[in-house]
Parts: C-alpha cells; sequence; structure tokens
C-alpha cells in the first residue's frame, strides 16, 4: 500500500530530496526539488519508482567555515526561494524589486475578486511594471491561466521582452507579420489564442471584423491594454473611425464579468469627457454614468482607478508617515527635475526668400481652391499645411514634400481629404501610434503648371543644405556641442524622416570619406526613424551605445522622429532631449521627454532644449500660445495638463491661417482674418478651466484607499522573508571574492563595481554564461553589477531575482550542502567563531521552514507550498535556551572575529551543539506555528476588502522545520570562555 505523503512534506527518490506539492494524489507524486525552482518539478509514480520518507540531514560538526559562511548560506538560501509565503505569490520569483509605490495598483487588485483597473500614472513611473505585477501575482496564484496584452505593433516587442525578463512570462507575439507562421503550426479547428496561453497582440491587427470574433471567443482570462486612451470611441471625425474599431473590440472583450482587464494610459482624458467615461465603461459599466461628483461615486472610483503624478512618488515614503522606522523610505529612481531652456534662431537670407515664395504659393492655392468647391480647399489646406511644417523642419524635407504628391489629394470628399490628409501634418495626442507618421508629408496637388513651379521651389531647398545657409542646422551644432561638453548625450527629435536623415548626415563622422563631423571625431551620431521595424530601432540604438561606449569618454548622440515618442525606454544611454522641430500638441513634447525622464535614469538633473525660428512666423506662435502655456499650467499645478485636441488643432490653423493670409485685406477669407485671436482666446479659457477640472479631479480621486503605512509594512515583510538589495550586495562581493572573482570599484558611487570571473569554479562560469552570454565569460571580460534595479542592458542588477545573482546563489547553497564539492565553498553549514560581539556562549541557527497555504480563490480553494527562512539565537546551552530577540539574532551575522579559534576546539563545541539541537525542537515548531499566524494575518490584511475573499483561508507550518546551519559565538574573554565550555 503507497503511502500518503501531506503537502510540503520531504520524500527521497531518484538519488535526491523533494519537496511533495499539493497536486500530489497517492498514487502520483508531484516533487519540486529542494532548494529548487518550479521549472524542475517532477511527477513520480510510487508503484514504479522508490519514493521514501526524507529527513533533512543535520549539519556536520567538522564542516566549518568563518566568520562570512551563516550570512552567505542565508542569502544564497533566500535568493534561492521561488514559491514566498507572504501574500505576493510572485514576488519571490521575477526579476525586478519593485519600489513601494508600485506595489500600490496590486494591492488594489487583490482586493478584487475579478480584477478591472484603471492604472493612469505618469510617464515614467512604471506603468508597465505595476501591470506586470498583477499580471504575474494572478498567475501565479492561478487566478488567471492566460494573458493577453494588447498595444501597437511597435512596442509588442518591448511589451515581450519585459515580460520574459522582468516576470518570466513567456509571450507569443500576435501581429500582422507573425500570424501567418503562428497559423501553420495549429490543429484543425484550433484557435491560436488556446494554442499560447500569452500573447502579445497588435490592437489594430485583432480589431478588423476578420479576427476580432476569434478572440473574442478565445480571449484570455487576463487582458492587459496598453495606451487605452486610443482604444475608446471619439468624437472626432478625424480619428474616429480607427477608435470606434478598437472600442467595440474592448467592448466585447470587458462584457464577460469574470475576465480580468487593465487598461493602462498616462493619458486617460484628453478633454473629451465622453471618451473618458467610456473608457471607465469598460473598467466596470456603472463607472460609465455615475455621478463622480458625489461621494459614492468617489468612492466606487477609487477602487479602480490609480493616477499618480511625478510629485506624488516622490513624496511617497519619502517619509515613515507616522511610523517608527525611517528607513523604510526609499529614493525613486528618476530625476528630480528638467531644465528647460528655448533657443533661437533665424533664417538666413537664401531661406528667407524660399519661405517667403513658398507662403505665396501656397495662398494663392488656397484662395483659389476656395472658390472651386469644399473639397478642393480642404486638399489645398493640408497641402498647405505639409509646404510649411516641412519648410520649418527642414531643407531636405521642404524638397521631398515638395516633390511628392499630397496623401489628400485623391479624396472624393473634404471629409475624406481631412482622414487622410490630419494624421500626416497634425499631432493629436490621442494618435494611437506614431507609425508611418513621420513621412515627409507632400505638397503637390496640381497640373503640370503648378509641378513645374513646385520643382523650382524644391531645387532651391536641396541648395540651402548644410550650416552655411541652414542657420537651424548651425544653432543645433553649437547646443550639441554644449551638452556633450558637459558630459550629456543626447536626443533629437525631428518630425520627418528627410529631416532626420539629413542631420544624421550632416553630424555624423564618414569613416569612408574620412569625413569629420562638426561634434568631433569621437562622437557616434546614428539615425532611427519610422523606416525601421521596431526590433531594428531597439538594435541601431544598443548599437550606438555600445560603438560609443560609456563611461566619462562616451560621445552619442541619437537623431530620432516621434516613432520613439511613445513606450520606448531610452534612459539608460541618454540623458538630454532637443525639440529641433515643435509639435503642435504639448503632449506630443511630454512623450519625448518622457522617452529619458523615467524611471530608472542616472541623472538627477534631465536637460531640455527647445529649438525654435524667432522669424518663421509659425514657431514663435506655436510655443508662446500652446508649448509655453504647456508648462506654466505644469509649473503652477505640478501636473500635466493635456490641451484637448480640437483646441490644438484650432490654434494651428488658426496660425497657417493668419500665415497664408499675413498682408491682405479680404476679411472673407478661408476662416476669417480674426481666427488667430479668437482661437488663442479660446484655446486660453478652455485650457485653464481643463487646468482647474484636473486640480479638482486630483483632490477628488487621490488614491486613498491604500494608505503609505500599508504599503511600508508589506514591503518590510517582503524585505525580511527575501532579503534587501544591501544583503544582496554583501553576498554577491564577498561570494565572487571568495571564489576568485577579481572586483573592481566602478568609480561613479561606492556600490557599482564590476567582476572579471575567469577564476571562478567551472561551473559557476557555465552558469554565468547562460546569464550574461558566453561569449563575456569565455572572454573574460568585466561583468558591471549595480545597486539599482533598473539596469540597462548587460548590467547585474544587485537584487535576489536578476539571473546572474540567482546562479551565484545556487552554487553557494549547492557547495554548502555538499560537503565532498571540489573547490572552494563560501558558505557553509556550521561555524565557530571567537568574538567581542557576545559576553556568553550564543547559537545562531538558520531555519528553514516549509508552509501549505490554503488560498480562496474564483475556482475553489488552492493548496499551495511555500518556503522561509529565518535565523534564531539562543544563549547558553540548548537544553538551557535563552532565546534572543529577531533583531540580536541578525545582528550576529555582522559579528566580526576577535581572534582566531584552534579548528579541534571548535570541532568539539560545535559537536557538543549538535548532539543536543534535538532540545530546541519545540521552540522552533513554536515558532513556526507563529510565523503561520502572522502569514495568515498579513494575506488577510492584503484581502481586506471582502470577506468572501478572505473565506477559507489558511497557513500552516509544516514539521519539523529543517536546520541548516548552527554557528556557534564564543566571548573573546578567557574566562567567559572557559565556563562556557564547562
Amino acid at each position: 500500500m503507497a503511502l500518503t505523503y501531506s503537502a510540503g512534506s520531504l520524500v527521497k527518490a531518484r538519488g535526491r530530496e523533494w519537496v511533495v506539492l499539493p497536486e500530489s494524489k497517492p498514487d502520483l507524486l508531484v516533487l519540486r526539488p529542494l532548494g529548487g525552482s518550479d521549472d524542475d518539478v517532477a511527477a513520480v509514480f510510487p508503484v514504479f519508482e522508490t519514493v521514501e520518507e526524507a529527513r533533512f540531514a543535520p549539519p556536520e560538526p567538522t564542516d566549518l567555515g568563518d566568520q562570512r559562511a551563516a550570512g552567505l548560506l542565508r542569502t544564497a538560501l533566500r535568493v534561492g526561494f521561488r514559491s514566498g509565503a507572504g501574500p505576493f505569490r510572485s514576488l519571490a520569483g521575477i526579476a525586478v524589486e519593485p519600489r513601494a509605490y508600485q506595489l500600490v495598483p496590486l494591492l488594489m487588485a487583490l482586493r478584487q475578486k475579478t480584477v478591472r483597473m484603471l492604472i493612469s500614472d505618469d510617464v515614467g513611473i512604471g506603468k508597465t511594471v505595476e501591470s506586470g505585477l498583477i499580471a504575474s501575482e494572478l498567475l501565479a496564484q492561478g487566478e488567471a491561466t492566460g494573458l493577453a496584452v494588447l498595444c501597437s505593433p511597435a512596442l509588442a516587442e518591448q511589451w515581450q521582452q519585459e515580460l520574459r525578463s522582468k516576470f518570466g512570462i513567456d509571450a507569443e507575439l500576435v501581429l500582422s507579420s507573425t500570424v501567418t507562421r503562428l497559423e501553420r503550426g495549429l490543429d484543425l479547428g484550433q484557435s491560436l489564442f488556446d494554442r499560447y496561453p500569452h500573447v502579445i497582440v497588435s490592437t489594430d491587427f485583432i480589431k478588423s471584423t476578420r479576427h476580432r470574433d476569434d478572440f473574442v471567443r478565445h480571449c484570455p482570462d487576463l487582458v492587459i491594454v496598453d495606451e487605452a486612451h486610443t482604444c475608446v470611441a471619439a468624437d472626432d471625425t478625424r480619428t474616429g473611425t480607427q477608435n470606434q474599431l478598437r472600442y467595440e473590440l474592448l467592448r466585447r472583450v470587458a462584457e464577460d464579468p469574470d475576465r480580468h482587464l487593465l487598461l493602462v494610459t498616462a493619458t486617460p482624458h484628453s478633454g473629451k469627457e465622453s471618451a473618458f467615461r467610456n473608457l471607465l465603461g469598460l473598467v466596470k459599466p456603472e463607472l460609465a454614468a455615475v455621478d463622480l461628483e458625489s461621494e459614492a461615486g468617489r468612492k466606487l472610483l477609487a477602487q479602480h482607478f490609480v493616477a499618480r503624478k511625478r510629485a506624488d512618488v516622490r513624496r511617497y515614503l519619502t517619509r515613515a508617515d507616522g511610523l517608527a522606522d525611517d528607513s523604510l523610505a526609499e529614493r525613486t529612481a528618476f530625476p528630480s527635475d528638467r531644465y528647460f531652456k528655448d533657443e533661437t534662431y533665424k533664417l538666413s537670407p537664401e531661406y528667407r526668400a524660399l519661405l517667403d515664395d513658398a507662403i505665396a504659393y501656397a495662398s494663392e492655392r488656397v484662395e483659389e481652391a476656395d472658390g472651386r468647391g469644399r473639397r478642393e480647399a480642404r486638399i489645398a489646406w493640408w497641402s498647405a499645411i505639409a509646404l510649411l511644417r516641412s519648410l520649418v523642419s527642414s531643407p531636405r524635407a521642404a524638397s521631398q514634400t515638395l516633390r511628392t504628391r499630397s496623401a489628400a489629394a485623391v479624396a472624393a470628399s473634404a471629409e475624406e481629404a481631412d482622414k487622410l490628409g490630419a494624421p500626416l501634418n497634425s499631432d493629436a495626442a490621442d494618435s494611437d501610434s506614431m507609425e508611418g507618421m513621420d513621412v515627409a508629408p507632400g505638397a503637390e496637388t496640381a497640373d503640370d503648371d503648378t509641378r513645374s513651379r513646385l520643382a523650382e521651389l524644391a531645387d532651391r531647398a536641396a541648395e540651402l543644405e548644410g550650416p552655411a545657409r541652414d542657420l537651424k542646422l548651425k544653432a543645433l551644432i553649437k547646443h550639441l556641442k554644449s551638452l556633450l561638453a558637459d558630459g550629456y548625450h543626447p536626443i533629437v527629435f525631428c518630425r520627418y524622416i528627410p529631416t532626420a536623415k539629413y542631420l544624421a548626415e550632416q553630424l555624423a563622422n564618414d569613416p569612408e570619406s574620412k569625413k569629420r563631423g562638426p561634434l568631433g571625431a569621437k562622437t557616434v551620431v546614428k539615425a532611427v526613424t519610422g523606416e525601421l521595424s521596431p526590433q531594428q530601432r531597439i538594435d541601431n540604438i544598443e548599437a550606438l551605445a555600445a560603438e560609443a561606449g560609456e563611461g566619462a569618454a562616451a560621445r552619442r548622440v541619437l537623431i530620432a522622429t516621434d516613432c520613439l515618442s511613445e513606450g520606448v525606454n531610452l534612459q539608460h544611454h541618454f540623458d538630454a532631449v532637443i525639440h529641433y522641430d515643435l509639435a503642435w500638441n504639448p503632449t506630443r513634447h511630454d512623450q519625448r521627454e518622457g522617452r529619458v525622464d523615467r524611471y530608472g535614469q542616472k541623472r538627477d538633473e534631465v536637460r531640455v532644449i527647445t529649438l525654435y525660428g524667432d522669424d518663421n512666423g509659425i514657431d514663435g506662435k506655436v510655443l508662446e500660445v500652446l508649448i509655453k502655456k504647456h508648462r506654466q499650467i505644469k509649473k503652477d499645478l505640478g501636473i500635466s495638463v493635456s490641451v484637448p485636441d480640437e483646441l490644438s488643432t484650432g490654434v494651428t490653423d488658426a496660425i497657417v491661417e493668419w500665415l497664408l493670409m499675413r498682408g491682405r485685406e479680404d476679411d472673407g477669407a478661408l476662416f476669417g482674418a480674426d481666427a488667430f485671436k479668437v482661437s488663442t482666446a479660446k484655446v486660453d479659457s478652455d485650457w485653464n478651466s481643463a487646468a482647474e477640472r484636473e486640480t479638482a479631479s486630483r483632490s477628488r480621486f487621490a488614491q486613498r484607499s491604500i494608505h503609505p503605512e500599508e504599503v511600508a509594512r508589506e514591503v518590510a515583510a517582503v524585505r525580511e522573508a527575501l532579503g534587501g538589495t544591501g544583503e544582496v550586495e554583501t553576498f554577491v562581493r564577498e561570494s565572487l571574492g571568495a571564489l576568485g572573482a577579481v572586483l573592481r570599484d566602478a568609480g561613479e558611487t561606492t556600490s557599482d563595481f564590476t567582476a572579471q570571473v575567469g577564476g571562478t569554479p567551472a561551473g559557476l562560469r557555465d552558469a554565468l554564461a547562460t546569464a550574461v552570454g558566453a561569449e563575456v565569460i569565455e572572454r573574460d571580460r568585466p561583468i558591471p553589477f549595480r545597486n539599482d534595479p533598473a539596469v540597462a542592458r548587460g548590467e547585474v542588477a544587485l537584487v535576489r531575482t536578476d539571473p546572474v545573482v540567482g546562479a551565484l546563489a545556487s552554487h553557494v547553497l549547492n557547495s554548502a550542502l555538499d560537503t565532498e564539492a571540489d573547490g572552494a565553498r563560501p558558505a557553509r553549514r556550521c561555524g565557530v567563531v571567537t568574538t567581542d560581539a557576545v559576553s556568553t556562549r550564543t547559537t545562531l541557527l538558520l531555519v528553514r521552514y516549509r508552509f501549505h497555504l490554503t488560498l480562496p480563490s474564483r475556482s475553489g480553494e488552492k493548496q499551495l507550498v511555500a518556503e522561509d527562512a529565518r535565523l534564531l539565537a539562543f544563549e547558553g546551552s540548548p537544553k538551557n535556551a535563552v532565546w534572543l530577540s529577531q533583531e540580536r539574532a541578525a545582528a550576529l551575522l555582522g559579528a566580526t572575529g576577535s581572534e582566531n579559534t584552534d579548528p579541534h576546539f571548535g570541532e568539539r563545541m560545535m559537536k557538543r551543539v549538535l548532539d543536543q539541537l534535538p532540545e530546541t525542537t519545540g521552540h522552533l515548531e513554536s515558532y513556526g506555528d507563529e510565523l503561520a499566524a502572522e502569514l495568515d494575518a498579513s494575506h488577510r490584511r492584503v484581502r481586506q476588502a471582502s470577506g468572501e475573499i478572505v473565506r477559507g483561508l489558511s497557513v500552516t507550518a509544516q514539521k519539523p522545520a529543517d536546520v541548516l546551519g548552527a554557528y556557534l559565538y564564543l566571548p573573546a574573554n578567557p574566562a567567559a570562555a572557559s565556563g562556557a565550555s564547562a
């Protein structure tokens, strides 16, 4: 008859020890290796294989280590945990150490039976991490079985990388470019979304009627929608059709009341109340119509909506908020300030003449078209805007626009002309993607006579290339030199692809012709535009960083179009932004700056330079009416308030009209002579009103359901169980040093260092090769370690979940448990230290506890097994132990030896302690019961909003506990030592 093993018990099979998992049955045991991860789980049939009860072997008194042994073994053990016992089941197995403020959405989510949330934190705070935390926790708890992320195709590969590298979630890309390959591997009648449990899907690909129905039918039970503001119905006729299709898709996805749904956007409210209400209605239908001015309405919204600005996060946990321990305060890893500077330039005489002639041409075309009907008028209008914007951008953009046919020219109606012309000529804040929006827009619409006139203007534009006649380029060179001299790495944002290519050609060094660029021979310049695929953009940026190198001598400049203004993380390689072309919506400037001014930026100050033309008739007014107004509101309120798109469009239309009709006496022109004054007055009034509403909204809907002290308590509990950054840094430094690595401080901070591991054991090098790359190990390149979870590619974060830290911990733990292992063994299971830190004989025990958790869920109770490691210490003999507090026990890890301990004496003392260790079993078990009660209370606190969510919850300690290590501390006073040994 087969033995029945309870979940959490130890068994021995296949020559090693395993933990029994709750999924086991009498005839089939599901086992995880002791100290192993979920990836190593195996199933064993007791009928066919020998399975016997196991007891964890006690330490050997001959296996003595030095004073570091206990700390290294403890950290190695805790780093190996992948199934935390606390309420955040997933935190033990993710490769990111979240900041306290990033846990707030997770706490909110765990208080909902079905998670429905709108996460609207500011640009750069870490919305991807926050939504990833929720997703990984729901998957770890079994509350969700599959995940779909809906995003633009430009961000799909970045989402895939973030989920894989930070959260261990492998998701398949479902894009127009991949779907054919994926469908070839399907069984007959099988859906793509049944075959692949985790997917990242292009929103625009899946919204079509051809694919939408299949997705809705087989949609995973957890959906994250990135840039969710682009997926709600809008009243703007220029973009409403696309938004309506996306909204219809999400409306059907949200109809399933059991589906978890996370909507993510930094701009939930773009000034259109109906669109905002539709967004809220996806989260919870009643929010679409609830009175948000009422207390009940605000309370309902607060359960599902989190929207914090940078100022909120900077203050979050920077003080203990009434807690006794200010050590819980933590530094936010983004800059404290942005330094703004507006720099002007004037047109050269030749450029001035070209612009005047182009304005005259455009004015004539608009006036003529106005008499031929509304369709022709709108086509001419978009052609004029395209011509003027490209002329202000660069000679290259102007030349290409003058030779390219306008997209609106093929329109059959005025409405169609607007749909075709607006995307290429405006900077709408709710545009879903910059894909294809950075091409030269085209201005040609007419017959051969007009075409020859445009060709003549294009030829003149081409002759103006270079800093001698293009004074805008000359000004850019001056400002780039200044930034580079101050050690900054700037990104130059342009509106059009031809401008970006032109700047790269003018600024970069040409090795073939041996032409030296104006920024110096060591400056690396590259352009990234929408012509490249999203992955090619990332690859080019990484290549630029690698070529330029790191450190004070590195000089790199990135030229980019707005294809990089959304979603791409550039803070690791760049720290300054130059707006070479003004966007016609201030929100686009926020998006550009947010690529570098975000979580993980190393600089305390990010510099922003806005370059504008003093005499081109457009830039000055856009800067004055839109950009500066936007900055002033942000300065006054501490928050960014988007200008409604219709207001921004009205102003820019009025500016163009003023420029075209300037000097004319005809007040009956296309839009009226006073349009500029009327539009600027309206934008000023409406924008102020929007700012007042935003201020009131921020006060009304501030996230107050989760208090800082709640988060602080849970963060402290997590770090107590899993270890914090300081412990990990000490472990990595000491372990690598003991194993033969060569460590060098990086010099920038006391916590950054590099390690060459060529002299470490072969087994460790093999494990590290998987984490950092075989080439790094084979060539013994220095591996950079940083005391910051937000690291760039190729760097190692000093956090427990980094793959390199995990590989090192696994090696240290396995070598400690294997007394016959070859090579250095930094951690040992025993140690005897003579020290001034104690006045009487003191024993420190490293104890591993296993817990059996019963967690309620929507599908019934779930049985889980988790682990924890604790330090317990007592004075005197085990039989008459006087137990010390947790703080005093942990302090023993820092005790240093005051004199050498005779090995034979130490071995005898250690054997005496180990022989009497069974006397401590009662205390160890009662302490395990206390831990189980604390964990039970923690789970209940996190889920406190609903009695249904905590019904049936229980945590039980598995007995006996495992004593992994025993360490004896003897007083340095000979008399005391003599008495202790008596």
